[in-house]
């Protein structure tokens, strides 16, 4: 059985015992969750994908992730002024090191899975990018909420999300799109594209899934549900349109 759907596996179950636990324990299992997450993604990208083109895509995501972070808590572009607490472990320079795994972890099935839904070049950017963005309609309430970071002046705000300025989500639209232009450019397009039922597009569900119920069902903000909903679902709905068009029949029980 090839490894990447047992640390899919192990990235559900990480997140499901998240809800469960809390205080130091809690922090450990949120970097337990993006790590297995990043390894999952990394290693269906060796399983199906030509080296050359894995090292391409996971360093441009990697490295982007560090310096767009980086450049962000120095300088305030493109997300606002924010900083990061010293509870998701060894930091590189003023970014702990988990966060460039992150931009990786999700960078990856965003963009395969959006290079399987349209063939259109410019189709496959602003898809890649949509679903990456949005992600982070659940991702900053939740880590703001958790104190791994905050914003020194967290105003404007969406209706219902305080904390965390729209500047932060503007940012987001601005760096998804940047990072999927140039991972395009020096990486294209993944030579296999995702099955139906693979490992990216589970993560991908799972990610949009969960964030709607245990926003509204665990963590009490019926508002990050609805808005994440709406906005994560519009480029989800493109994407699972565009799979079913171009996935023949046998996709939908073969599993990556």
């Amino acid at each position: 059985m090839r490894l990447s759907p047992l640390l899919a596996a192990g990235t559900i179950g990480s997140q499901i015992l998240w809800v469960l636990v809390s205080g130091t324990t809690r922090d450990w299992f949120t970097i337990a969750g993006v790590v297995l997450f990043f390894l999952a993604s990394l290693t269906h990208s060796l399983a199906t994908q030509p080296p050359a083109w894995t090292a391409t895509f996971f360093a441009v995501a990697l490295g982007f992730g560090w310096l767009v972070e980086a450049v962000g808590t120095t300088t305030g572009v493109p997300f606002g002024d924010y900083s990061y607490a010293d509870r998701l472990g060894p930091a590189l320079g003023p970014v702990p090191a988990v966060i460039p795994l992150a931009w990786a972890m999700m960078g990856y099935p965003c963009y395969v899975v959006a290079a399987r839904a349209t063939r259109s070049r410019l189709g496959r950017i602003a898809l890649a990018a949509g679903l990456l963005a949005s992600w982070d309609l659940f991702l900053d309430p939740q880590m703001v909420s958790e104190g791994h970071w905050s914003f020194a002046a967290p105003q404007p705000t969406l209706p219902g999300v305080p904390g965390i300025p729209l500047s932060n989500f503007i940012g987001w639209i601005i760096a998804a799109t940047v990072v999927m232009v140039i991972a395009d450019v020096l990486a294209g397009p993944p030579p296999q594209p995702p099955d139906l039922w693979s490992v990216p597009v589970v993560l991908l569900a799972w990610v949009y899934c969960s964030n709607i119920l245990a926003n509204a069902v665990f963590f009490g903000r019926p508002a990050v549900a609805v808005i994440g909903a709406i906005g994560m679902g519009i480029p989800m709905a493109v994407a699972l349109r565009g799979l079913r068009r171009a996935s023949p029949r046998s996709d939908a029980v073969a599993a990556t």
